[in-house]
């Protein structure tokens, strides 16, 4: 999910307290931009671990009880926001989570990512036994990849490196490449689609270009459409989906169409074009209401009423069931 989509979605609502915020997440007859927003409004909670960690840690809990629910989509994105948060009580069930066989790929692969962005030594046991046991690529590559970041993490290069100030809230798979090194857009591409090297270098290639932001960073990065990694393919869409660019949006509806494509990364070309919000990915993302893959249709849904969003003067929002 895009930083537009985040700060959409945490539109404060003041007069619904945790027990409120909770019944509207766990309902599944709630509507889901509104299980969103309740979802949003409880991460700002849990964030507070550090001044209020009974009422941080409570929050955690009513997040962490939508992981029986229905909603692939929305399980996946429980994950991601866990991983947020940074309150590092979540960990053992994001651990359990992403080594239950009976919960999606696309969950497991986010609560993998979320146990990176924790930078939670305590998982590397767990991480390394999904690397070695997952039958799923997806998944299997994310647990390399949290592992590698907490690695970072925890060494020096994490302190001494000259990274450039973000202009996104999110912790992402893996930093971006350091300033030190003048990198041109061409060689950054080359690293980007270099199958030979490890897969968090090639991230930190991939958050490079994204803080570039130019037009000629996005057609870099589009060119990692063509990778055969699904869960790379859908981290270049969530990149777009940050960004914002309007360049990317032929790219993003091109691999949306795509229908043998992984349901993962069509979800992210999804919600992408949703953030960017152009006019023209309206009637892109009401044909996909009716897609027969249930996270593409319900990103579809989300989508739109972040276009919405986007593009009215609406300031608050009050979840209702």
């Amino acid at each position: 999910m895009s930083t537009n989509f985040e700060k959409h979605y945490t539109k404060v609502i003041d007069e619904n307290n945790l027990e409120q915020l909770r019944d509207v997440l766990v309902n599944p007859e709630s509507q889901l931009s509104n299980r969103f927003r309740a979802l949003f409004n409880l991460k700002t909670i849990a964030e507070e671990f550090k001044t209020n960690p009974e009422r941080a840690n409570k929050a955690v809990d009513y997040i962490c009880a939508t992981f029986g629910d229905k909603s692939e989509l929305l399980k996946h994105e429980v994950a991601y926001v866990l991983g947020q948060t940074k309150n590092l009580s979540c960990a053992p069930q994001l651990r359990e989570v992403m080594l239950n066989q009976d919960q999606q790929p696309m969950v497991r692969h986010e609560a993998a990512e979320a146990l990176g962005a924790l930078g939670d030594k305590g998982s590397i046991d767990a991480l390394n036994e999904c690397l070695k046991k997952d039958a799923h690529p997806a998944v299997v590559q994310t647990a390399e990849l949290a592992l590698a970041r907490i690695v970072w993490e925890h060494s020096p290069a994490a302190e001494q490196e000259k990274l450039q100030q973000s202009l996104y809230s999110s912790t992402d798979p893996a930093p971006p490449l350091s300033l030190e090194q003048d990198y041109t857009i061409a060689q950054l591409r080359d690293l980007l689609n270099n199958q030979d090297k490890p897969l968090f270098d090639r991230y930190r290639a991939m958050f490079r270009l994204r803080d570039i932001g130019t037009g000629e960073a996005v057609s870099a990065l589009a060119t990692g459409f063509d990778d055969p990694s699904a869960l790379f393919k859908h981290e270049i869409a969530y990149v777009f989906g940050q960004m914002g660019n309007p360049a990317a949006v032929p790219r993003l509806v091109e691999v949306l169409a795509r229908m043998e494509e992984a349901p993962m990364v069509r979800h992210e070309a999804a919600e992408a074009l949703g953030a960017i919000a152009t006019p023209d990915v309206v009637p892109v993302l009401k044909h996909y209401l009716n897609d027969p893959v249930d996270v593409v249709r319900e990103s579809a849904i989300v989508a739109l009423d972040m276009y919405e969003y986007e593009n009215s003067n609406q300031l608050e929002y009050a979840p209702a069931a």
